[in-house]
């Protein structure tokens, strides 16, 4: 059982040395809950438990926190996939939940698995999700100010279990200042993919994450034979030649945790029950 989560990029809006501290002990907070949590749970619920907990804290972009968009308003996306179905499911620029992966994680259950829009906070309402505003002053501060951070904010969570089933869940706030229905790679495979071979969440900016296929690139490589670190290192080749902009999580079959980025710096934190790995 091991785990390893992200929560963006450090260079985001506060780059000052308190928040960096306080990004460490987040992300090693949760991923030793999500941990415990893993002893008694699925992959599957373990990586929505995880991206659920770093929602609900404003140090990141998603859920609370998350950036606002030129009209004004906040819209999130988040989406969960299961390695073991490779079903995947999430919502697309859904407004007023407090957690956007339970909404993607409820609708594993439909036929209709991605929402988006009034569509999907409809939904939201009719099963028991509450409205919930998750603006932050910090937020509408930048928003007024028009300071856009360059969209580099998402969080995800890898999970393997001790059936050794892979997961992963990803969610965003957008970019910030984005125009109004504008689609991040978080809901898409792009972003955020997983089968029985290999899981990988990413995090960057969208547009360069779906304009090479991050997530999916990785998980299909691993699937035809390629080792993990060899995967990524072709697929963040790929992505220079559209000087791209991203950072990746991942666990494969056999367990093994890997994370690269592209530019400095992805936070992240892995844990196998022993040995925490946290980003510097």
């Amino acid at each position: 059982m091991k785990i390893i989560l992200h929560g963006g990029f450090f260079s985001e809006s506060d780059q000052s040395n308190e928040v960096k501290t306080a990004k460490q002990n987040s992300l090693k907070n949760i991923a030793q809950k999500a941990f415990e949590y893993l002893q008694t749970h699925s992959a599957f619920d373990t990586v929505a438990y995880a991206v659920s907990l770093l929602e609900d804290d404003e140090l990141y972009n998603a859920g609370i926190g998350s950036q606002i968009q030129s009209d004004g308003v906040i819209r999130m996306s988040a989406a969960i996939m299961d390695g073991e179905t490779q079903k995947l499911s999430g919502v697309i620029n859904i407004q007023e939940v407090k957690n956007p992966v339970f909404v993607a994680k409820e609708l594993m259950k439909e036929d209709d698995r991605v929402l988006g829009g009034d569509g999907a906070k409809n939904y939201a309402g009719e099963h028991g999700f509450e409205n919930f505003s998750t603006e932050i002053p910090q937020r509408r501060k930048e928003y007024e100010a028009k300071l856009n951070n360059g969209g580099k904010g998402t969080v995800g969570c890898v999970a393997i279990d001790k059936n050794g089933k892979l997961a992963v869940a990803t969610s965003t706030g957008g970019k910030g200042f984005e125009i109004p229905g504008r689609i991040s790679d978080s809901a898409t495979v792009a972003g955020n993919y997983a089968n029985s071979f290999c899981a990988v969440s990413c995090t960057g900016v969208g547009e360069d994450i779906v304009s090479n296929a991050t997530a999916a690139k990785i998980v299909t490589r691993v699937t035809d034979g390629m080792s993990l670190e060899n995967a990524f290192t072709k697929t963040f080749e790929e992505l220079k030649t559209i000087d791209g902009f991203a950072g990746a999580i991942a666990i494969d079959k056999n367990g093994k945790i890997y994370h690269q980025d592209s530019h400095p710096t992805m936070v992240f934190a892995s844990f196998d029950g022993e040995n925490f790995e946290v980003f510097n």
